[in-house]
């Protein structure tokens, strides 16, 4: 039996005549008997005999009819899948995101962005900048978010987001009553932020420099969450970036920005020459309506 065959004896079966079948179909009856009249011709048995005015199964065709049944199974469940494909409702997700970026903002947007999609699934890294390129170089996730970076030209980068560094320090420190931070305003207090060699201290460290304050770096760290964990335990005051500080307890932490401003360039890296799924894409416009709506 050749598609068409199987496709007009499952109508026939399913609805009892060969005039409902060649409706259900939406072609004329003697269509379906014709089709109908070949497929017992080359089957060389019957798979319908009239009784009674009505067309009756033969054991043979009932047979048949489970094997055919369950093609037909199968091809609704494919059309459910392709379906949800085209609607972003099931696929995988792969990202990368640097640390602050993946812990902070990107896991606020996957959680927002799968509550409605249940058969999503999502792979998520964390790791250094760098990192997340090569990522998506090597084609091993296929959005990456991070900061500004050098890249190369298989990436294409997208502006996602301009933030500032910000000042993190408990509620009833001396600062916390203040809307901004002036670099100056650090003079009695020491300081918690990144190592020498972070992408940040490129831009901080000619602020502190300029406002005298310098010396009072006291605790240098490699990631924003064991900075802030230090300033909600009195070490200091920590300049991090604003992502992590959506998902720290603010009966403990409060955070002002730093003034004069440190802006953070914050990119979106896809590999040029890859395809664009609609699953990220869907997620790329989600991600963008949420930093919108949490930074403008």
């Amino acid at each position: 039996m050749n598609l068409r065959q199987i496709e007009a004896f499952h109508a026939i079966m399913v609805t009892g005549s060969v005039t409902a079948a060649a409706r259900m179909l939406n072609v004329t009856q003697p269509a379906v008997s014709t089709i109908l009249k070949h497929c017992e011709s080359q089957l060389k048995m019957p798979l319908f005999v009239r009784l009674g005015g009505r067309l009756q199964p033969t054991k043979e065709a009932e047979v048949l009819f489970r094997g055919v049944a369950e093609i037909f199974e199968r091809l609704d469940a494919f059309n459910r899948t392709t379906q949800d494909l085209a609607g972003g409702r099931l696929g995988t997700l792969s990202l990368a995101g640097s640390f602050p970026v993946a812990n902070g903002l990107l896991s606020s947007a996957v959680a927002s962005f799968i509550a409605c999609r249940p058969n999503i699934k999502v792979v998520l890294q964390s790791m250094s900048t760098p990192q997340v390129l090569n990522c998506v170089l090597n084609r091993e996730v296929e959005l990456g978010v991070a900061y500004e970076q050098i890249v190369n030209r298989e990436v294409e980068t997208e502006l996602l987001v301009n933030t500032q560094l910000a000042c993190v320090l408990p509620p009833d420190h001396p600062l916390a009553s203040r809307e901004t931070v002036q670099a100056a305003d650090l003079k009695p207090y020491p300081i918690i932020t990144y190592l020498p060699q972070s992408l940040f201290r490129t831009y901080l460290d000619p602020v502190l420099k300029e406002a005298g304050v310098a010396s009072n770096i006291k605790v240098q760290v490699s990631l924003s969450m064991t900075g802030i964990m230090l300033a909600q335990l009195g070490v200091g005051v920590a300049i991090v970036e604003p992502y992590l500080l959506g998902v720290i307890d603010r009966s403990k932490l409060v955070s002002r920005p730093l003034s004069p401003r440190i802006d953070i360039r914050t990119l979106l890296f896809r590999n040029r020459s890859a395809p664009k799924s609609l699953i990220t894409e869907e997620f790329v416009a989600h991600l963008k309506e949420m930093t919108h709506e949490l930074y403008n």
